[in-house]
């Protein structure tokens, strides 16, 4: 009998059963790892304490980067970070031929109520603010959905919620940045202090220098949000009704969309509040009992009929964390089976950066032929015309539309017309694909070539198959070179963003 090789036989049981590693062993380990970075994060914050160790981790970031510095400058510079430590699905290949920066910060730094400022530092994440703002009734003004979502990430790459059609993106609502830069120097930027780096930070990718602390804009909280679910069957009627909540002049505080076919989907209108009324029931999305939230909206599509709902402002926050928006569908087919919730729903979700580290080659060559995760960033006049070729090239289903103004300021991110802003939505589109025909990258390249021709951007954390010159053609560098011809070492020490980015560079 031919024996079977350990390694073989190992990766056959982490594809087919998965879900047992996942059950037994990621879980526990990410409650652990949760219950642990809570209770630490509340001890330094109450202690006051994280300001007085910024320095001096500045100051750490700082000695390692002078001593790339006085040697032959032979590798490029990144952070110690594990690639699959972050959101990504895909590993950085980058990271094994560079000088690798150690970074530990990790900590909120100040809240300051009386100028609605939040200053932390760019490992803190989504989970950790909103902890933290919450007694202090104040919120940030734009909260993307996923809790382990960091600051620095948002802010190097991109971030987006429901409230983006009225503050735009999170790089719109980061009034300061703190940077160590290539030549070792510390840098403070805003739009009135070195304003061309202050507006290039954002969607740089960690190729100007390295990000140590932002202040962020606040706003005041309330205890609920007041959600309406508007179910439609009729794809041209929801973009219609999606758009004009988008673009009115006094919206509501959070718009956004599910898509579950290519003809029906659910509106969803929110505002926060401070009492449950009687319009509506009280539904506490984030006990770990619950359905998960997308499962939740797509039964209103049977409802026919609009209903509202009162939930609990940070279980609306991260509403789409407990599934991964719905992802874990495919990874806990049975996630949702509302045994596993009441059993094991107060483990989820699994951590990504786990979910990865546990993830043999098998399975990252099977998400990279038979799995889409993609948001793509369109004018919302191009919404449904986008859908449609989301439909064709992917047929990949829910569709997550979130609505977000893009502010006509210099960067990466420039409109073609001379407005102050611009509605664009996020077509977010995560999944098994079965479009007939589909192959991994020349559907990709279709809807590239899609987004350029109506003048969006692709979200830069998923697989882009651009080539350089189109690159640079979807995202001005206009600023971006000049900055970078004008920061000391700043080319020797770091690639061009597409060096980060592109397919051949990550796996």
């Amino acid at each position: 009998m031919t024996s079977i090789p350990t390694e073989t036989l190992f990766e056959y049981i982490i594809v087919e059963y998965r879900w047992i590693i996942v059950i037994l062993a990621l879980l526990p380990m990410s409650a652990a790892w949760k219950f642990w970075s809570i209770i630490r994060n509340y001890v330094v914050f109450k202690m006051n304490s994280a300001p007085k160790m910024h320095d001096q981790k500045v100051k750490d970031v700082q000695r390692q980067v002078k001593a790339w510095l006085s040697s032959d400058r032979s590798t490029r510079l990144c952070t110690a970070r594990p690639t699959w430590q972050t959101m990504s699905f895909r590993h950085g290949l980058y990271k094994k031929t560079f000088t690798n920066i150690k970074v530990n910060l990790v900590d909120v730094l100040e809240v300051d109520t009386k100028n609605m400022t939040v200053r932390c530092e760019p490992l803190v994440t989504m989970g950790q603010l909103s902890r933290t703002l919450q007694p202090l009734g104040l919120a940030l003004a734009v909260v993307p959905e996923l809790d382990q979502l960091t600051v620095g990430g948002l802010v190097m790459g991109t971030g987006v919620e429901t409230s983006s059609h009225r503050f735009g993106l999170f790089q719109h609502i980061c009034l300061q940045y703190e940077l160590v830069l290539a030549d070792g120097s510390v840098v403070t930027c805003s739009k009135d202090e070195n304003p061309d780096l202050f507006y290039t930070v954002p969607w740089s990718y960690g190729t100007l220098g390295f990000l140590t602390s932002v202040v962020i804009k606040l706003v005041p909280a309330k205890k609920f949000v007041r959600v309406q679910y508007h179910p439609y069957h009729s794809l041209s009627d929801l973009v219609k009704r999606f758009t004009q909540e988008s673009v009115k002049p006094n919206p509501h505080q959070f718009v956004e969309a599910v898509v579950f076919t290519k003809d029906s989907g659910v509106v969803m209108l929110g505002d926060m509040v401070d009492e449950v009324g009687r319009d509506g029931k009280m539904n506490p999305i984030g006990k770990w009992y619950a359905e998960w939230f997308f499962k939740q909206v797509e039964k209103h599509l049977k409802r026919k009929k609009s209903v509202v709902e009162y939930i609990p402002l940070r279980d609306y926050y991260h509403r789409h964390t407990r599934s991964l928006f719905w992802e874990l569908q495919d990874i806990i087919s049975f996630g949702n089976n509302f045994i596993f919730r009441y059993l094991f729903g107060w483990l989820m979700p699994p951590e990504v950066s786990l979910l990865k580290l546990t993830q043999p080659e098998a399975i990252a060559k099977l998400y990279e032929r038979a799995h889409v995760i993609q948001d793509m960033l369109l004018p919302i006049e191009h919404l449904e015309a986008s859908i449609n070729c989301f439909h064709d090239e992917f047929e990949v289903y829910p569709i997550w539309l979130c609505p977000f103004k893009v502010f006509n300021n210099p960067g990466q991110l420039k409109i073609k017309s001379n407005v102050d802003s611009e509605m664009f939505v996020d077509v977010g589109v995560y999944g098994v694909p079965k479009a007939k025909g589909f192959e991994t990258v020349k559907s990709t390249r279709k809807v590239e070539n899609f987004v350029m021709d109506h003048q969006g951007f692709q979200m830069l954390y998923a697989d882009t198959y651009t080539s350089l010159e189109e690159f640079r053609k979807m995202f001005d560098h206009t600023l971006y070179d000049k900055v970078r011809d004008s920061l000391p070492h700043c080319k020797e020490a770091f690639p061009e963003i597409y060096g980060k980015v592109n397919k051949t560079v990550r796996k």
